[in-house]
């Protein structure tokens, strides 16, 4: 690997952008390869970056290349595919995969890529966009101490505080309790929140009172943000990369042979709002779709609650 490793950067939306950007800005050449939004791949472009036309090219061009995609599929097809980065790799390659995703795929890839003379890295994200630009998100990496301090100084870049969580996987591993834990928070929060205004408790009291107290977190935070102020963008994470996030959560419970009841009912909302064709709204939204739910605008009851 050359003193300053080529850099290639698969995925650069909400959270891919920013992150790309502060690797940018840390000193590191970059490729990129976006999806069909072409707005960050011209904004890196713009900076310095160069665009590959596949992931193949990328794979021949580049010493360390990030992933941030939606799911464990999309992972797969960019490793596997005809023109995906095993078709490209040289011995020595790392790939380091900040998706959010499913461990035991994580597992299966590893071995077929060091079977090629490839590391695979586990660094999924905690924190939002807003994060993301400023380069201070969580990381919790999966990798042997070796390739953890070649590869640390780069996470540098776009993480404020990183984790060495264990070999490779338990970066995924990690994460999934992360967000098995946020998806039940907001699940709650939502459900508590609709009950609240039923029996004339508003939001905005159950948002003094709760963010006053021990109970209160960034979380809750955000979330509340939407639910009183209506910003539809306190937090940038879909119901649908929640969902994905709460059935990955389910299936490694399932392997493990644990019981998951919390995990499994959080599910059921998830599920449900995708099904009705709003998976693209944003987390804090699901309260909107329970107050329906339960015959409820939460709109009007925020406004009640200014009355």
């Amino acid at each position: 690997m050359a003193d300053t490793p080529v850099m290639g950067f698969i995925g650069v939306g909400y959270m891919g952008h920013g992150m790309a950007k502060n690797i940018l800005q840390g000193g590191y050449p970059l490729w990129i390869k976006g999806n069909r939004n072409r707005d960050p791949v011209e904004s890196l472009k713009g900076m310095g970056a160069q665009e590959a036309a596949t992931n193949r090219e990328m794979a021949e061009k580049c010493d360390i290349i990030h992933l941030c995609l939606p799911n464990s599929p999309a992972v797969e097809a960019a490793v596997r595919g005809q023109d995906g980065i095993l078709a490209g790799a040289r011995p020595g390659l790392i790939v380091i995969d900040t998706t959010t995703a499913d461990p035991a795929s994580t597992m299966a890839l590893a071995d077929q890529m060091a079977a090629e003379g490839v590391t695979l890295v586990d660094a999924p994200l905690g924190r939002t966009p807003k994060e993301a630009e400023a380069g201070t998100l969580d990381a919790m990496v999966g990798a042997d101490d070796a390739t953890f301090d070649k590869i640390k100084p780069v996470i540098d870049c776009w993480a404020g505080n990183i984790t060495h969580v264990g070999g490779v996987g338990a970066g995924h591993k990690m994460k999934l309790l992360m967000n098995m834990i946020a998806m039940s928070y907001a699940a709650v929060y939502a459900e508590a929140t609709v009950l609240g205004a039923k029996v004339g408790i508003s939001p905005q009291t159950v948002r003094q009172v709760i963010g006053s107290s021990r109970l209160s977190n960034g979380f809750f935070e955000t979330f509340m943000r939407y639910t009183v102020d209506r910003d539809p963008d306190a937090h940038k994470f879909t119901i649908a990369n929640a969902s994905k996030d709460v059935r990955y959560a389910n299936a490694m419970a399932a392997d493990a042979g644990v019981l998951s009841l919390m995990a499994s009912a959080a599910r059921q909302y998830y599920a449900h709002v995708e099904a009705i064709g709003a998976g693209g709204d944003f987390v804090p939204m699901l309260g909107d779709h329970m107050a329906r739910l339960n015959g409820m605008d939460m709109a009007e009851e925020v406004k009640k609650g200014q009355g």
